[in-house]
């Protein structure tokens, strides 16, 4: 095999005239090149750590003070107030060293320990007014004068161009709430959802917490919030994702769609191409912090960038007891797999990222490859779908050693993985409704042995060129995937781009190493493991039902108009539709974030309220139009200042849950923490926000829309929704149910879900045609005629190279 020869740097021979020592030139260049790019990526790394050090001041400010002091000096003044001369008494030098030498070293002492002063100054500064959240609660287009002047001085101490991680350093801690206010919101949020009697024993029960054992167990939680850097973070990842036994598909892992009215190109090998190598660019802004922070959409103020510290080169790894994340610090290939097979793909040659169109060329080689999988190797990727139990145990009985060991660390360490899937999915066809909704399965859950769902994230490309991602939910939440996903959608299509016969851009290496196919040898009993995780897996991805559509009625824009919050009036849409298709209310689970703070993550927002209740019984009730405005004005009203709560640490649940863990640890138990803790969450929600609009051109190109994504349901008996505003006009939801329950179903809940939405709006626009719909610049044809007709608008996009 060439390849593997010029993988090989030297080879020597034996002979009795001695040792033939033969050198491959082009192995040894290859070594060097390599060498040179990863000495260069410490070199950045190292850099940045500097600059990031003393942010918010700049490395270069350090002469400025140093040049300010000697020209003080030089002036026979003493800005150091004696310092600097008791420096030069205690400065170790030797006798050749002149006393003007000597002085000048003791000034540039004292200036670094100035410049040092400031910048330690200037970070504690920031941090408190990072701690500042009153704005949040002002009456939205009114900013107090106190707000202004915070605002500017944000502004002055955040400095200039800060790179990802510059504001980490000074975000604040997560404040711990006090047990009476935790406990009082806890009791006002379950109020609706039961009756008078078990509503009074619950107070009893809280009260008792709150007078005894409440406050010890808040002792410690304070005193861990005084020593970590978030008291909550760490116990979230490991008890609430690392410690669950159950499979980790639909359970936990999330998916996230392509656009939903174009293909870029219908050739999976090149949209493998540019998706891969846009992921790779992702990979080296990354590394190189030239990601801008994230803000709150509209303000100066920065969320936490912690969980981007994992995105690539990240596994987790099955435990008896517990799994863990591993981050492995850099990884030059990606993990392949198709029909069966699992490949080592490098994604660079000499040093060189390899362009879109090489990759394209490698997966076009793996795709004609026509060797069969290894006996045991097709549905291997079942034992990361099924429970972590066997897993673990499967894992260190026979891939502990030997060369399964070899292949399951290439997969674990490589920087991501991809699925080339047979499949062709989207809208499309004569049922564009129910393709997305087998779209929305495959992502979610796939044939549940053809994902690798233990990876950070996982792209599946279709054979069609349609692809998506699937996404491990333990080290970082959906919002730091959307931010890779959108940047990858956009490089894609309008930045890197394909040429008129839909292949990648550039030229091909033809000498480039054919990717490598992973050897197993999986015996039977391991076979055998491996199908009863597919039983298991199977089993649950058969029960998932799935509905995805977009809302086009109206949007955001709509909404705004009549001064509601468009997340609310969503929420109280759900709620409603909810209500209607059960007859009853539920505890209800909104994601907020808690990212002003460092390594913070969620919070929950309880949507279900006794202003969301009040409202739907008087809607329902047949109250007058007056007033079902005015309580829904309350309820919305409502639903805000909780959700700035959330995000402003002075939520519920992380609270409850971090009292939980501590009286686990201490061996107490509390019938009050038990009781709250084992309350079924039977409507779990998540908006996923468009964080990189700028990156998409929705004016002239509107149907280079992503679907966004969605996660399975929480409870057996209740609903996961996902929805994403996207514009003016258009809302996407993506529902999640259980055929096993007889009381939910996905299609079902959707139609609620519309006709709350329009019954909202037509009872704030009593005047608007119940069926009536906003003039719309652009609506989409037929799926399969759209991608035709936009073909040569799709080539235009493509012009500008990365």
């Amino acid at each position: 095999m060439a390849e593997a020869h010029q993988a090989v740097a030297f080879q020597f021979t034996v002979t009795p005239e001695g040792i033939d020592l033969q050198l491959s030139h082009q192995a040894l260049t290859q070594i060097y090149l390599s060498g040179l790019r990863s000495w260069r990526k410490r070199l950045i790394r190292l850099k940045n750590s500097v600059i990031t050090g003393v942010y918010p001041a700049s490395p270069s400010s350090w002469l400025f003070v140093v040049i300010a002091i000697l020209a003080t000096m030089y002036t026979r003044s003493d800005p150091s107030m004696g310092l600097i001369a008791k420096i030069q008494e205690h400065l170790p030098v030797s006798q050749s060293m002149s006393t003007q030498c000597q002085t000048v070293v003791s000034a540039v002492l004292f200036s670094t320990m100035l410049w040092l002063s400031l910048i330690l100054t200037m970070r504690l500064c920031l941090k408190q007014l990072l701690s500042y959240h009153r704005w949040m609660f002002e009456q939205h287009g009114k900013m107090s004068n106190t707000t202004k002047v915070w605002v500017a001085l944000v502004r002055i101490f955040s400095g200039r161009q800060p790179l990802l991680y510059s504001y980490q350093g000074s975000l604040p801690n997560l404040p711990v709430p006090t047990i009476k206010d935790t406990v009082k919101r806890y009791l006002e949020s379950v109020r609706p959802l039961m009756d008078s009697s078990k509503f009074d024993r619950m107070k009893v029960l809280a009260a008792e917490f709150e007078s005894n054992l409440g406050n010890r167990l808040q002792w410690y939680l304070k005193l861990k919030a005084l020593w970590a850097s978030n008291y909550v973070s760490d116990w979230w990842e490991e008890y609430v994702y690392l410690r669950g036994r159950s499979p980790i598909m639909v359970n936990s892992n999330y998916y996230g769609m392509d656009y939903l009215y174009v293909t870029p190109t219908p050739i999976q090998a090149a949209r493998a191409g540019n998706t891969i190598h846009a992921c790779l660019l992702y990979r080296r802004k990354l590394n190189r912090e030239e990601i801008k922070p994230s803000r709150i959409p509209g303000t100066v103020i920065p969320l936490c960038a912690a969980q981007c510290e994992r995105m690539f080169n990240t596994s987790r790894t099955p435990g008896e007891e517990t799994d863990t994340v591993q981050h492995w610090q850099d990884s030059d290939y990606v993990a392949v797999y198709h029909r069966g097979r699992y490949f080592r793909l490098w994604v660079y040659q000499a040093g060189r990222l390899l362009s879109p169109r090489e990759i394209e060329f490698q997966i076009q080689r793996i795709l004609d490859d026509p060797s069969l999988p290894s006996t045991g190797e097709e549905k291997l990727g079942a034992l990361t779908a099924g429970d972590r139990i066997p897993w673990a145990k499967t894992r260190k009985e026979y891939f502990s050693s030997g060369v399964n060991k070899r292949s399951l660390d290439c997969i674990e360490k490589a920087a991501f993985f991809v699925t080339l899937d047979d499949d062709e999915q989207g809208m499309m066809g004569d049922d564009p409704g129910g393709s997305l909704d087998r779209y929305a399965k495959s992502l979610l859950h796939g044939k549940c042995y053809d994902r690798w769902f233990d990876k950070s994230f996982s792209f599946v490309i279709y054979k069609n060129g349609k692809n998506g991602l699937n996404a491990e939910h333990s080290w970082a939440d959906a919002p730091v995937v959307a931010h890779l996903w959108e940047y990858v959608l956009a490089t894609d299509s309008f930045q890197l781009g394909y040429n008129e016969e839909g292949h990648c851009k550039g030229e091909v290496d033809s000498s480039l190493p054919r990717p490598q196919k992973l050897s197993w040898d999986i015996p039977p009993e391991c076979q055998e493991e491996v199908s009863r995780s597919l039983a298991v897996a199977q089993a649950l991805a058969d029960d998932v039902d799935f509905h995805v559509f977009s809302f086009r009625e109206f949007g955001k824009g709509k909404i705004k108009k009549c001064r509601i919050s468009p997340d609310a009036f969503i929420q109280l849409a759900l709620q409603l539709a909810y209500y209607r298709d059960r007859g009853t209310f539920c505890l209800t689970y909104e994601a907020s974030m808690t990212r002003l703070f460092k390594e913070g993550r969620t919070e929950t927002v309880r949507s279900c309220t006794n202003e969301s209740c009040a409202f739907i019984k008087a809607l329902d009730g047949g109250e007058e139009a007056d007033v079902c405005r005015r309580l829904l004005r309350g309820a919305s009203e409502k639903h805000q200042s909780l959700y700035r709560m959330a995000m402003t640490g002075a939520g519920i649940d992380r609270h409850l849950f971090c009292l939980y863990v501590v009286s686990k640890y201490l061996g107490v138990d509390s019938p009050f923490l038990k009781e709250v803790l084992s309350e079924p969450w039977r409507l779990s929600t998540s908006q996923t926000p468009v964080q990189q609009a700028e990156l998409f051109d929705l004016v002239n190109h509107p149907e280079y829309i992503s679907c966004g994504g969605g996660f399975g349901p929480v409870a057996d008996d209740g609903y996961g929704v996902s929805y994403v505003i996207v514009g003016e006009n258009m809302i996407n939801f993506h529902i999640s149910c259980k055929h096993s329950c007889p009381e939910t179903g996905a299609h079902k809940f959707g139609a609620q879900i519309r006709k709350a939405l329009q019954g909202l709006l037509q009872l704030l626009y009593p005047n608007q045609p119940e069926n009536s719909k906003p003039k719309e610049t652009w609506r989409p044809l037929h799926p399969d005629q759209s991608e035709n007709s936009k073909a040569e608008e799709r080539r235009d996009h493509g012009k500008k190279d990365q």
